[in-house]
């Protein structure tokens, strides 16, 4: 499993007044404790960045390389903040923020082939986010198609189903696990990944790490191969490793449909069970859902 740290986030206040002051020390501490926690690469998310957007990524680029080897995921929707970004990184980047709209087939995707970058593709497409794993299918495969005519191959795609909040969209889910078993035979090498934290948007935060643990090994179980996580969920990078083995294993029987004794789990284990029947639509989601 591939993960990629999220934390360098420009919707995080620390994050955000730290570029707009161009004061390196806080990005930096932060992109040096998230490569020690054993993240894969760093995203750097500065959203649409309409005020000086080359400068900007061009600036927070060089700043965390300073300090990091670690390879870059640059998330953005403006191509000139990209296109900044990608000709400083010093190792291969990922393009994050592609999709299959028009706008980003004609702007973002060529930046892969000319900076020899790999890409994040989206399911969405100029007329949204698809519903269900057979519309995430015909949607991908048509822009993957022309990903490919642009000149980038399969094995430079990271396929992104989007992760639909669960407390808004609780189907979402399963839909999702659906779609990641299809992709293997429907784009042969290309790799998937998902945002992971926005399964839990808009849940209590003291929760928001049980769904995005569970799901992680739900997902990675039926072919994910990355994840854009919460790289100080200690936990969470253990799962993503397959530990605690028995945690991992009784995710799986609950996928399976095997029956489970409540009595005999630890509390730790029956958060867990729970969890699992929710995000599997065997239980109606609530904020509650881990007394009931």
């Amino acid at each position: 499993m591939i993960l990629i740290g999220e934390n360098v986030q420009i919707l995080a206040k620390v994050v955000s007044e730290a570029i707009q002051s161009r004061d390196a020390r806080p990005l930096q501490e932060l992109a040096v404790k998230q490569a020690e926690a054993g993240v894969h690469y760093l995203d750097l998310n500065i959203g649409p960045a309409r005020k000086n957007p080359e400068e900007t990524m061009g600036w927070l680029v060089d700043k965390i390389q300073e300090v990091v080897d670690t390879p870059l995921c640059l998330d953005t929707t403006n191509p000139v903040a990209m296109e900044a970004g990608l000709a400083r990184c010093e190792r291969r980047a990922i393009i994050n923020s592609a999709n299959g709209t028009a706008a980003s087939r004609e702007k973002m995707m060529p930046l892969a082939r000319k900076y020899d970058a790999h890409i994040i593709i989206s399911v969405l497409n100029d007329a949204g986010i698809p519903h269900d794993a057979a519309s995430r299918a015909e949607s991908i495969l048509e822009t993957v198609e022309y990903a490919n005519g642009l000149g980038i191959p399969n094995p430079a795609i990271w396929v992104d189903p989007i992760m639909m909040p669960v407390a808004v969209a609780q189907p979402q889910a399963v839909e999702v696990l659906e779609f990641l078993k299809l992709l293997p035979d429907l784009l042969p090498e290309t790799r998937s990944t998902v945002g992971l934290s926005n399964l839990s948007n808009g849940v209590p935060a003291r929760l928001r790490p049980f769904l995005n643990r569970v799901m992680l090994v739900m997902a990675q179980r039926v072919g994910l191969t990355s994840a854009i996580v919460d790289s100080f969920d200690h936990d969470l990078i253990r799962l993503a490793g397959g530990e605690p083995r028995h945690l991992v294993d009784l995710v799986h029987r609950t996928m399976d449909g095997e029956p489970v004794d409540m009595a005999s789990l630890s509390s730790e284990a029956r958060d867990v069970y729970k969890t699992a029947r929710v995000l599997l639509g065997h239980e109606l989601f609530s904020p509650s859902w881990l007394e009931l």
